[in-house]
């Protein structure tokens, strides 16, 4: 009969739960569940778009500017780095490095939505969503954007407190993980923001 003494490290470790956990697949789900919702609000623009002959936004609107679209598309692009670098951290136990960067995602997400803010008071005083099915759209689908990120910042927010608390280490970090997963679908989506609302008007 076997005892404890007799079970060996590699064997102890060979026994433990390998894969994924609930947690991962449940953010995975989540994730999908608001791609396909992203992707029919993208998919309704560029039908409606098309259904129309007329003139794209409709007479009245001007063409998207780019400038802050593309401010905002590099401070979302650059807090990502942050989190690969934050994730990258707490797996080599750099546990000072993880609040930096957790820090700087959080800096810079804030920093977009400033930037959408000013966007918005602009473009409020030329469209509203009321005024037709381009201010609709371009609303819905941006606004839906920003509470995306909003909550991406109080997951990040949530995960550098319990950093600060040291709650993480080399072997204890999924929240970094999944979090990053979760921030780096908010930048993707906004790729395909960037391009279907703000450059394919002026193709």
């Amino acid at each position: 009969m076997t005892t404890i003494d007799e079970i060996t490290e590699p064997e102890a470790l060979s026994s433990a739960p390998k894969g994924r956990t609930p947690s991962w697949w449940g953010m995975v789900l989540f994730v999908a569940t608001e791609a396909t919702l992203f992707a029919c609000l993208l998919a309704s623009y560029f039908y409606l778009r098309f259904l129309t002959s007329a003139e794209w936004p409709p007479p009245g609107i001007k063409k998207p500017e780019l400038a802050k679209p593309l401010a905002m598309t590099g401070l979302l692009l650059t807090s990502s780095v942050w989190m690969v670098w934050a994730d990258w951290a707490i797996r080599h136990d750099r546990r000072w490095l993880l609040r930096g960067m957790l820090a700087l995602t959080m800096l810079f997400g804030a920093a977009f939505l400033g930037v959408q803010i000013s966007e918005y008071a602009t473009k409020l005083s030329e469209f509203t969503w009321t005024t037709n099915t381009y201010g609709s759209l371009f609303y819905v689908i941006t606004g839906f954007h920003g509470t995306h990120v909003f909550t991406g910042l109080l997951m990040v927010g949530f995960t550098l407190v319990a950093a600060l608390a040291g709650k993480f280490g080399r072997t204890h970090h999924e929240r970094v993980r999944i979090v990053s997963f979760y921030w780096h679908f908010v930048d993707g989506v906004w790729l395909a923001i960037l391009f279907s609302l703000y450059l394919s008007p002026r193709l």
